[in-house]
């Protein structure tokens, strides 16, 4: 460690041989909290320079053994002194000394007699000027690093003098040398590729006549033939009388910056299995066909195709095997259709995106300029046949089969998403009438058949695509208006048609069997929210789930419900299932036996739709149930209808027997919660007091939850 490392005052080095002198130097310095260290020759101060790094030197001309001018030039070689401020001191006052001083190196010179008041003044003088030339030194090597990590150049062009100032990092860019590189503008324009150097120049006439900035993008060509794309930008400086008489600017490399904008929008227009063209790509470019055709008054006809039992192939072989067989039922796709060209097309030059992977195992082609709507039929015909050769992948022979449906310009839609859909809807019809074949798209078909089949095939794919979300509704008790638990409900957020209630989709979903995927990821939904709301400090309620009867008779729904909430952190207690009457009393010894094992998880379990039924109340009382809910058709009706208050009353009375708690759905009027509050319900949920909403609504309400809490508690 050297010696100035452990002062925070500046150091000076003395180098003199005459004892008297250093003495006094030492003290004019020190008294202006300068330290100092010393060396009685040449040698020795060359010596302590590597040990002590001072801030400044002062060195003896005619100090003994070399000579002050030797051991400055020997300071100045070395490099980290370079830049360190030396001031010579002599007792010669001829010019040849001085002038031999400055080329050796010397920053100033003192002669002798030293006026000592002066000398401190002096080093203070050139020990700020160093302190600004290193901060500057620093500054300009911080700027030159940034300049070379964005690949930005500069350079300055003086009109009056034609010469060009170019950074360091600008020649790197250029490829070039100093010596190189011509002195004047006109060999950076010759640089350019000749396609593009109109433009330059045409942006550097602006800027020379009006004072006009410019940006723009060109290419380069190096000397080595290697090309570079650069973005440049300009401003020009003015004379007093409104004359240009400077040009300066940057340029920026952005060659590899052009190729990842390149690769990314690959990547988002490209499927990365089969690399054919992506939805988003498809829909631009049928987009432009259908500018093109309607210009021309020609049709157009796009064809969505589906395989058939695709699913099968990858449960059977594997998901390697499904991936090879859609790259190469891509493959062949694509090559049926160009051999299909001629027979199609009016007019032969083909535009891109013809087709593309709208995803999963569905394709669709477009074909423009038809001569008549009928030949889609025979593209998507030749088409199939061709797919329903044998493939041979790792040693299997394939035969798959698809589904095609047709939609034609402008009869079935007059834009993309429209012709997608109803391609999309003829597509399904074709697969419910025996697949392997093609449907034309026709205004007749059921709407309903439709609807049903596109939602079942929109539905498989919802949770990959993230459109499933979960809304919540507060139970609240009344009196105290505390939030006593949360009910999770379903919702489906189609990029179509928008939100889907439950009622729309579940059904469909119970008859496809898409239920347990949906059901499990509800559940595992749910309890990443709770243990969200607990990690946030708010008040512990508990979240219902509601489960379908084919969940619930999975053999591993138990294991199911406890990993959801091991993955999650959560404890038991945050889960209440909810079943209804019907999913008990399928197979009531069975559901005893799941209930229990849930019990002893510690999870909560409630009857959902209470009193719609027909479970008995030996039964009722076999089960470990925690909770009733009645159902909302009995709310709905209470105020008027004096056999739905029967039933209510009577419910309530049996879950108050059995030490249930009971639960009012539907309370939509301050009439209903008056009246079942009467009859001794506490618990509610509905209108009244909620809709179904975000969790970042629940959070709201929980922690108003917990402010009120807390003022009660002060209170």
């Amino acid at each position: 460690m050297s010696e100035h490392s452990t002062s925070s005052r500046p150091l000076a080095l003395v180098i003199d041989d005459d004892d008297i002198v250093r003495l006094l130097v030492r003290q004019t310095l020190e008294t202006a909290a300068i330290a100092v260290a010393e060396a009685q020759s040449g040698e020795q101060g060359l010596e302590a320079l590597a040990r002590v790094r001072p801030d400044i030197v002062l060195l003896d001309v005619m100090t003994s053994g070399r000579d002050g001018f030797e051991v400055c030039t020997e300071i100045r070689a070395l490099p980290a002194s370079q830049r360190t401020p030396v001031l010579m001191m002599t007792g010669h006052d001829d010019t040849e000394s001085v002038n031999r001083a400055y080329e050796v190196g010397a920053t100033d010179f003192i002669t002798k007699p030293i006026p000592w008041p002066i000398l401190a003044h002096r080093v203070r003088y050139m020990l700020r000027a160093s302190q600004s030339l290193e901060r500057l030194a620093r500054s300009e090597a911080r700027l030159a690093e940034a300049q070379r990590l964005a690949q930005l150049g500069h350079w300055d062009w003086d009109l009056a003098s034609n010469e060009v100032y170019r950074s360091p990092e600008l020649l790197r860019i250029l490829g070039a040398t100093p010596e190189s590189s011509s002195s004047g503008y006109r060999g950076l324009i010759e640089m350019v590729h000749a396609s593009e150097r109109g433009e330059l120049e045409r942006a550097l006439r602006r800027a020379l006549n009006s004072a006009q900035p410019y940006s723009l993008e060109c290419r380069i060509v190096r000397a080595d033939g290697t090309q570079r794309v650069v973005h440049e930008r300009a401003v020009a400086d003015c004379d007093d009388n409104g004359a240009v008489i400077r040009i300066h600017g940057t340029t920026q490399d952005i060659t590899e910056h052009q190729h990842a904008e390149q690769q990314i929008r690959h990547l988002a227009m490209y499927d990365t299995l089969t690399d054919l063209p992506n939805r988003q790509f498809f829909k631009e470019q049928l987009g432009h066909s259908i500018a093109h055709v309607a210009r021309w008054s020609q049709k157009l006809a796009v064809i969505v195709l589906d395989l058939d039992r695709f699913k099968r192939i990858n449960d059977t072989l594997g998901r390697n095997v499904g991936d090879q067989l859609l790259a190469a039922v891509s493959a062949r796709l694509t090559q049926s259709l160009r051999s299909a060209d001629h027979v199609t097309r009016v007019d032969p030059s083909p535009l891109p995106g013809n087709v593309a992977r709208l995803g999963g195992d569905e394709f669709t082609v477009q074909l423009t300029g038809l001569a008549q709507a009928a030949d889609a039929g025979k593209v998507a015909r030749r088409i199939l046949s061709a797919l329903a050769q044998p493939f041979t992948l790792n040693g299997h022979e394939i035969v798959v089969t698809a589904s095609a449906g047709i939609a034609v310009y402008p009869c079935d839609g007059e834009d993309a998403d429209t012709l997608l859909k109803n391609a999309d809807s003829a597509m399904y019809h074709a697969k419910d009438h025996g697949k392997d074949d093609y449907q034309y798209f026709s205004p007749s078909m059921n709407a309903s058949a439709l609807r049903k089949l596109t939602l079942e095939s929109q539905l498989r794919k919802a949770t990959e695509r993230g459109e499933l979300l979960l809304h919540y509704q507060p139970k609240v008790e009344i009196g105290t208006h505390r939030i006593a638990g949360i009910e999770a409900l379903i919702r489906w957020q189609h990029p179509e048609l928008g939100m889907i209630a439950p009622a729309d989709f579940i059904p469909l979903a119970e008859e496809t069997g898409l239920i347990v995927p949906i059901g499990d990821w509800v559940l595992a939904q749910a309890c990443r929210q709770a243990a969200a709301w607990r990690a946030a400090g708010l008040p512990r309620v508990g979240i219902a789930v509601n489960m379908s009867s084919t969940s619930f008779a999975q053999k591993d729904f138990v294991a199911k419900v406890a990993a959801a909430l091991d993955d999650a952190k959560l404890d038991a207690r945050a889960i209440d299932i909810e079943l209804t009457e019907s999913v008990l009393m399928r197979d009531a010894e069975a559901a005893r036996a799941t209930l229990c094992a849930l019990k002893e998880h510690g999870v909560g379990l409630s009857i959902d739709d209470f009193g719609t039924g027909y479970s008995s109340l030996a039964y009722l009382r076999r089960f470990p149930i925690d909770t009733l809910k009645i159902d909302r058709s009995f709310v709905r009706d209470v105020i008027d209808n004096p056999e739905d208050a029967a039933i209510i009353a009577a419910i309530i009375a049996l879950g108050n027997s059995l030490g249930l708690a009971v639960v009012a759905e539907g309370v939509e009027s301050e009439e209903q919660a008056a009246l079942l509050h009467a009859r001794g319900c506490t618990l509610m949920q509905g209108y009244l007091f909620s809709r179904p909403v975000a969790a970042d609504d629940i959070t709201i309400m929980l922690v108003t939850e917990r402010l009120r809490r807390r003022r009660n508690v002060a209170a």
